[in-house]
């Protein structure tokens, strides 16, 4: 079921994870007779053994409840990422953080040009972000070039990195200065 664990079984067989174990079997008929590869015009058979594995899976019930499970937590995963996509407060926070990083590696820069560079253990624990959120952001401002790693390992802002920053500051200082007024 190489291939085929990857998809949704329902999905293989048009039916809904409700369904009975009388409709898995019907639809399962409807679609082998259909896309048998002995069939000339509608036979595929790709098409066919997924509609096989498919149905070897959720006619079992312990193989059914087993992949329900694995099913769930996709579905769930899924609609997480649903929610954060339309959570802007997400988008903010994303914005804050590369800033921050940003800010930190430009004042390392600035006080320390000889040794500029920040662990990833020193950048968690002063923007205050976790490791697994970090690599996205670091990953994001490496490819933009606003930062890159050094050969020792550590992080440091780029030239690029430092005109972004100080753009990032005007823009928040004018900004203040707005609505101060």
């Amino acid at each position: 079921m190489n291939n085929v664990q990857n998809r949704d079984l329902y999905e293989i067989l048009e039916i809904s994870p409700n369904a009975s174990q009388e409709t898995i079997e019907r639809m399962f008929r409807y679609f082998a007779q259909r896309y048998h590869p002995d069939r000339g015009s509608t036979g595929d058979a790709d098409r066919f053994r997924q509609i096989v594995e498919a149905y070897g899976t959720l006619k079992e019930p312990e193989s059914r409840a087993a992949y329900d499970s694995r099913h769930k937590t996709n579905f769930d995963y899924q609609w997480s990422l649903v929610e954060e996509a339309g959570d802007n407060d997400n988008f903010d926070k994303d914005s804050m953080i590369q800033e921050r990083v940003l800010s930190v590696l430009y004042t390392k820069r600035k006080r320390d040009p000889r040794e500029p560079g920040l662990g990833l253990m020193q950048l968690e624990r002063l923007t205050g972000c976790p490791h697994e959120m970090l690599e996205f952001h670091l990953w994001y401002l490496r490819d933009k070039g606003w930062i890159m790693r050094r050969e020792d390992g550590s992080m440091a802002i780029t030239a690029d990195g430092v005109d972004q920053s100080l753009l990032l500051h005007r823009r928040d200082g004018t900004q203040k200065l707005i609505t101060e007024q």
